[in-house]
């Protein structure tokens, strides 16, 4: 053979082994194995579902459910997601052992992508156990305190001097006072927000805040973005300036500088000096914490207030349980000072819990590190390759099945309720769930911060039920509906405001 032609047949060789390579990488040639889970990997290759997965994943994950059961395999840009509706399987998945099934790996990347480190397992141990120390128990009380304090001065600050009415957006009102004095109680006073320190009243101080907050909600805007890196030039650039506004202000070289901030951010901080972090990567701790801490608690608490002012019976069946338990316990003249572990109020925890059925439950991510044989609550076996992901999704598998809740997409506020008011029990085909809802993640997954964002939104309620008398401005005006994407990532935002308006009760 001549040389010529050794050459041509080594670069055909090349060059169908590229194309093949790639044809393989795009997902054209892979296969349904015996044992392996239902294949979609839809009519575009490489991309597969990507764009249904990314804008509308409810009805791509119904339709799914529908054609193949309870678990799917989806080619969604290259990635092969394995899909578990299952809520009875739900639990032997997060049992299991990072060797197997890892959290980690995804969580990593969001991180890098989002806040520009690379965590280490010994920094998520520091966060997790100084979350456990400082967001639970005796320390979680005296965290209540202060940002109890804070709502008091910033919701009666906001109507002093005023009779009758005041109006206002729920959204804006709701989700920019829950962060402020969630942002105040935890990260302190920034003193390059402190212009108006001399201020009389919280209402006044905190204005300077507000753009931070405007400035926050942008933000978290771009996070599902950032995330997905779907991101144009201009987009791209704004959200980086706004990581650099947010790194000034929030940096570790000014920590001392702040006034009343949270022992759990000191101690954090500390802590991940000691293990070596360096201030750049500190500051940009700050800036996950805050993202973590303020993200979702707005939003939800929006949507507690929205469904109270829709459905006057519940709202009065709450301010009358609350007002009696504070008259028992002898706080009805100052609930400003009120103990949560020192009252029950089992309506306003199931309309708490209701809200969060109906508007919150993202994704639970694993990454299979093993080929891994996956055993279902009803005995089926399904073979995960490694490198595949799985992923629970309890907002469409539990909170929304209409067979565990009943007219699901409605709100209940007693749904978790048994008529004799204890804490009702769910199933799903006639066996009792373990666990009901997943507003929080599971397992290793689960937030670690769940216990103070269940506070923040019970104190807030309680305060505005017993201090302020509320309408809808319009009470035959429905509710907004979702920005549905958002839910897989966290809590559901609205898709408009809603006017209401407000008055001191006495």
């Amino acid at each position: 053979m001549k040389l010529w032609e050794t050459v041509l047949c080594a670069l055909l060789s090349t060059l169908i082994s590229l194309i093949f390579g790639g044809l393989y990488t795009i997902g054209l040639f892979r296969q349904k194995r015996p044992k392996e889970p239902p294949l979609d990997k839809g009519l575009i290759p490489w991309l597969g579902h990507g764009l249904s997965f990314s804008k509308k994943p409810f009805p791509l994950l119904e339709q799914m459910r529908k054609k193949h059961g309870d678990i799917f395999t989806l080619l969604v840009g290259g990635q092969y997601i394995h899909i578990l509706m299952d809520p009875h399987t739900y639990r032997y998945i997060l049992k299991e052992s990072k060797s197997k099934l890892d959290f980690g790996v995804f969580a990593s990347n969001v991180v890098l992508k989002v806040f520009n480190f690379q965590p280490t397992t010994t920094h998520h141990k520091i966060g997790e156990t100084g979350s456990r120390k400082y967001l639970r128990g005796k320390s979680l009380l005296a965290l209540n305190q202060i940002l109890m304090q804070n709502l008091k001065e910033i919701l009666l600050d906001s109507v002093a001097g005023k009779s009758g009415w005041c109006q206002d957006g729920l959204w804006s009102f709701s989700y920019k006072t829950i962060f402020l004095a969630s942002f105040l109680a935890l990260f302190g006073a920034v003193p390059e927000l402190e212009v108006n320190s001399k201020e009389s009243t919280k209402e006044r101080r905190c204005k300077p805040y507000e753009k931070f907050f405007a400035d926050f909600q942008q933000f978290d805007e771009f996070f599902p973005l950032i995330v997905l890196n779907n991101m144009d030039s201009k987009t791209r650039k704004e959200a980086q300036r706004l990581k650099n506004y947010f790194w000034d202000l929030l940096s570790v070289e000014k920590i001392d500088k702040r006034e009343d901030i949270s022992f759990w951010l000191v101690d954090q901080d500390r802590q991940l000096a000691d293990a070596g972090m360096n201030e750049k990567m500190r500051t940009q701790v700050q800036l996950l914490y805050l993202w973590a801490s303020q993200a979702n608690t707005g939003p939800v608490t929006f949507w507690l207030l929205a469904y109270l002012l829709k459905h006057p019976d519940a709202m009065k069946a709450i301010r009358a349980e609350v007002e009696q338990v504070l008259k028992e316990t002898g706080q009805e003249e100052n609930p400003m000072n009120l103990s949560l572990q020192a009252i029950k109020t089992p309506l306003l925890d199931s309309a708490v819990e209701e809200v969060l059925r109906l508007k919150a439950g993202s994704f639970v991510f694993r990454t299979v590190v093993e080929d891994f044989r996956l055993q279902m609550d009803n005995g089926n076996e399904y073979d995960l390759r490694k490198d595949d992901h799985l992923l629970l999704f309890p907002f469409l598998g539990l909170h929304m099945d209409p067979e565990i809740y009943p007219e699901p997409q409605t709100f209940k506020y007693d749904r978790f309720l048994s008529p004799e008011g204890k804490r009702k029990e769910f199933f799903k085909n006639g066996k009792k769930l373990r666990t009901s809802i997943m507003p929080f993640g599971g397992g290793t997954s689960m937030c670690p911060g769940r216990f103070f964002a269940i506070s923040e939104m019970k104190i807030f309620a309680i305060l505005m039920l017993t201090h302020f008398d509320m309408e809808l401005v319009n009470p035959e005006e429905e509710l907004p509906s979702s920005v549905e994407h958002r839910i897989v990532i966290g809590t559901a935002h609205p898709t408009r405001d809603i006017d209401f308006k407000f008055r001191r009760r006495f």
